[in-house]
């Protein structure tokens, strides 16, 4: 839209109109405005998935491999393809802006939100996240680049002040984001966090590198429940306060603006920023019209609503047969062919005259989309080490697979960006398939992981009222009396409908343990909250909420948890009542996790299952508390359990492979003992199939370290996520990752761009230019052998390094990789082109980008520890 359109727009609105627009109007929608033919933008958290507005697990969603996964393609092609099919799913699901991608850096291995975020080095984050974008918004579906910036941990993420120097500042923690403009990203999101003293939706940094130097014209939005001021955050650059209705801008911003404490010129410079955005996914005007064609479904025609009552006389909500509850249920509207939307929902919900839209299963979820998953989740898998035991061949006749892990592979992380996939295909499942009618495949659970339990669901419990699998879940009133009533498919109910005098939820299942012994059930939330067992309360209390963390009062509440002995076959019910109150959340989660097996005896059993097959697979990883938004990591160790499964099984079965199911660094302390180490991270919903052929050697493992892994938490030179007295001081400067790694003269168990694949490569060349002039790119060309039997692909990385200058450069830094392919004794020859950027530094005294003139080596090889190639070069002039 040109600016005299934006200003004609602007003429219609009165100053109150106009605020109101700078606000949510619900948890995922902004105002409409039909004045100026504005319809409201819905929003869903990414990047794993669209989720849409609603926690509501019949409403599932395509799962991708976590980012970590995604970085570790080190591939910008298929990543921008990934982007491609997140739009397809968000227009599925009418949804405009996709809350991602997540430019935040892999600073400490304890970072609990790693899975979310790329990597640690802001070349490849930059990159990838911009390959991202690209492929969103390609199909017209906003990209949103977050968290701007420096939002690296999560320890106090809510109010700490991170304290970190100009330069790295701008060569580290902003490059990703200038990534994300350079590729066209229609919107910023402003972090909880502060910068150097100025909360992030009032940091002049929203301004200035972000709309002066880069040219930024779109949005910048908060994230949800960051606006906590009026004055500072409204005479910044931020844009948009998320979510609503309720923002300390509307009538405060008003009033601010009306005796002059606020400019209103500030108010029309945000409208024109939402205004034009607004246009760029079709929601504006005619515009708009276009924009929808192929959405599906439009949610927002008044024409297509129904009355949005309930018949109030309405008790039990079925869904639509046994089928619809199953874990592999549809994404459709699962309320019964008789249901309405009952009014009063609250300010999170579609609200009243809203109806239901069913997500039937359209094109996205073809076999295609499928395959193409499975395609990521074996591209990013990392091949850390293989002594010969992959890939498994013809010759393995008797399979044994072990682990917990290995037959409910942890798909996603857990938080915000958290979806209910439509199905997922653990290790187990992946491997079964492929070997049917081939080879026998034999699992044994080993110990369970030391967690909390799991939300009951159709696997282990039936509706009391109904005995279909699944949960009751009723809404009452202060006298107990049931307003509503429906069966879903699982005890984790985010958002239980609320109706008019809803004071009660109440989550009940009919149990039927499979073991004899001490069950641990739970249930998770705040405020008054009482668990029964057979009408025995088991726990009954008032649970304070003891944080303002919207991830952790809204996705992932604590858990409170009493023990109750159960018989194997015999019904148990479990009754669990919470009551609303204002700040609570509504959240409610009940779960139950059966007697842990003897350690010594599981682990006996898995050596001797390994023992007996001709090869072994044992799957081992994190679990959803200790890697999940809201909280960093305490230690990177798997549990003495879990080690110890590792060990017994490769010292039964010296053909071993162990199997990393984790969305960042652990340790792994028995990586000698094992025949191979394939680290899995969060694979997506057919990671089980993806990594099935990596293993049987389907697929290679195309995967390279996006960060670096230590050996034990203590070796990081890097680590600490806790500020003191508020305070998250970044004294490493420019030396993160593999580069404090090497400022530290410390070598880790596995670099940064580090992984192997079922072939092998000699670097035999790096040729380019003698000299290059500063601020022009130049292209390197780096020579490599496939001296293997197979046809391999092969990431080659360039780094630059620079000493004896007048300025303070890291030991050696990513300048630029490819990837290329050859079949064995092949030569293929990379052209790695070097961005100008990658040899400019900011000056700090000059207040802006410098490029020194002199000497500087460029390095190629497979990772940030081994580059076999050296190339010098002198750069000409002063950019």
């Amino acid at each position: 839209m040109t600016e005299d359109e934006l200003d004609r727009l602007l003429d219609k609105l009165t100053l109150r109109a106009r605020v109101r627009l700078l606000s949510g109007a619900t948890t995922w929608r902004t105002p409409a405005e039909p004045a100026i033919g504005l319809r409201e933008l819905v929003m869903s958290d990414g990047p794993a998935g669209v989720r849409g507005e609603s926690w509501d697990e019949r409403r599932t969603a395509l799962l991708l491999p976590s980012a970590s996964a995604l970085a570790a393609t080190w591939d910008d092609e298929l990543v921008e393809r990934l982007g491609t099919l997140l739009a397809a799913e968000a227009r599925r699901k009418g949804v405009d802006v996709i809350l991602a991608p997540n430019l935040n850096l892999h600073r400490s291995p304890l970072g609990g939100r790693h899975f979310e975020c790329f990597s640690e080095d802001p070349e490849l984050t930059g990159r990838v996240g911009a390959a991202l974008i690209r492929g969103v918004q390609a199909r017209g579906v906003a990209a949103v680049a977050k968290h701007y910036v420096a939002n690296d941990s999560e320890t106090e993420r809510l109010t700490v002040d991170v304290r970190v120097g100009e330069r790295a500042l701008r060569e580290v923690y902003l490059a990703p984001f200038e990534h994300a403009v350079t590729a066209g990203v229609m919107a910023v999101m402003a972090g909880y966090n502060a910068v150097n003293g100025h909360t992030m939706t009032a940091s002049p940094l929203l301004s200035d590198p972000l709309r002066s130097e880069w040219g930024f014209d779109g949005v910048v939005i908060s994230d949800w429940g960051a606006v906590r001021s009026t004055l500072d955050t409204a005479r910044a650059g931020l844009d948009l306060a998320m979510p609503g209705p309720e923002s300390v801008w509307g009538e405060a911003l008003v009033r601010a603006v009306e005796d002059g404490e606020v400019p209103e010129s500030a108010v029309d410079d945000k409208v024109r920023h939402l205004l034009r955005f607004a246009a760029r996914v079709g929601a504006l005007g005619e515009l708009g019209d276009g924009g929808r064609a192929d959405r599906g479904p439009d949610v927002r025609d008044p024409a297509a609503r129904d009355s949005g009552v309930r018949d109030p006389g309405a008790r039990h909500l079925d869904c639509r047969g046994p089928d619809a509850c199953a874990p592999d249920v549809r994404d459709v509207d699962e309320r019964g062919p008789d249901a309405r939307v009952l009014s009063g929902r609250g300010p999170d919900h579609r609200g009243p005259g809203a109806r239901w839209r069913s997500h039937a299963p359209t094109g996205v979820r073809s076999r295609e989309a499928r395959a193409q998953l499975r395609g990521a989740a074996a591209a990013g898998a990392v091949l850390l080490a293989n002594r010969g035991a992959l890939p498994l061949g013809r010759e393995v006749r008797r399979l044994a697979v072990i682990g917990p892990h290995a037959a409910r592979t942890r798909s996603q992380g857990g938080g915000s960006a958290g979806v209910f996939p439509q199905h997922e295909v653990s290790v187990l499942e992946g491997l079964r398939a492929l070997l049917r009618g081939r080879a026998e495949v034999v699992h044994v659970p080993g110990p369970a992981p030391d967690e909390s339990g799991r939300a009951l669901g159709v696997d282990l419990c039936t509706d009391p009222r109904s005995g279909l699998p699944g949960v009751l879940l009723r809404v009452l009133d202060a006298s107990g009396s049931e307003l509503y009533a429906e069966r879903r498919s699982s005890a984790r109910q985010l958002e239980p409908t609320l109706v008019p005098g809803a004071h009660t939820v109440e989550i009940s299942a009919r149990l039927r343990p499979r073991v004899t012994g001490r069950w641990t059930l739970g249930i998770a939330g705040f405020g008054r909250m009482r668990l029964s067992l057979d009408e025995q309360v088991l726990l009954d209390g008032e649970f304070a909420r003891r944080t303002d963390d919207p991830a952790l009062v809204h996705v992932t509440p604590p858990v409170h948890n009493a023990v109750a002995q159960l018989t194997a076959g015999q019904d148990a019910l479990v009754v669990a009542r919470r009551q609303l109150a204002p700040g609570t959340g509504r959240a409610t989660i009940v779960s139950a996790a059966p007697p842990p097996p003897d350690v010594p005896r599981s682990i006996a059993e898995a050596a001797r299952a390994a023992g007996s097959a001709d090869a072994a697979v044992v799957v081992v990883g994190t679990t959803e508390h200790s890697e999940s938004e809201g909280y960093d990591r305490s230690g990177l160790a798997l549990g003495d359990a879990q080690n110890a499964l590792v060990r017994a099984v490769a010292a039964a079965n010296p053909r071993t492979v162990a199997v990393v199911n984790s969305g960042g660094p652990v340790e792994l302390p028995w990586r000698d003992e094992v025949g191979a180490v394939l680290l899995a991270w969060f694979p997506g919903q057919e990671g089980g199939g993806g990594l099935a052929d990596v293993l049987l050697g389907r697929a290679e493992p195309g995967g390279r370290l996006p960060t670096t892994w230590p050996f034990a938490l203590s070796d990081a030179p890097v680590s600490r996520t806790r500020p003191v007295g508020g305070r998250l001081d970044y004294d490493e400067g420019l030396h993160t990752g593999y580069r404090a790694w090497l400022r530290h003269h410390r070598t880790p168990a596995y670099w940064f761009g580090h992984g192997l694949g079922y072939t092998t490569w000699v670097y035999e060349e790096l040729a380019g230019p003698g000299e290059v002039a500063a601020g022009e790119p130049f292209t390197v060309h780096v020579r490599v052998r496939n001296t293997g039997p197979r046809t391999g692909r092969e990431v080659v990385q360039v780094y630059l390094a620079r000493a004896g200058g007048e300025v303070e450069y890291p030991h050696r830094w990513l300048a630029g990789y490819t990837a290329v392919h050859a079949g064995p004794g092949e030569t293929v020859t990379a052209a790695v082109r070097v961005p100008a950027r990658a040899l400019r530094h900011w000056s700090t005294g000059d207040g802006a980008w410098r490029t020194e003139p002199g000497p500087c080596k460029v390095l190629a090889g497979c990772s940030a520890g081994s580059l076999p190639l050296a190339l010098d070069v002198e750069v000409r002039g002063n950019g």
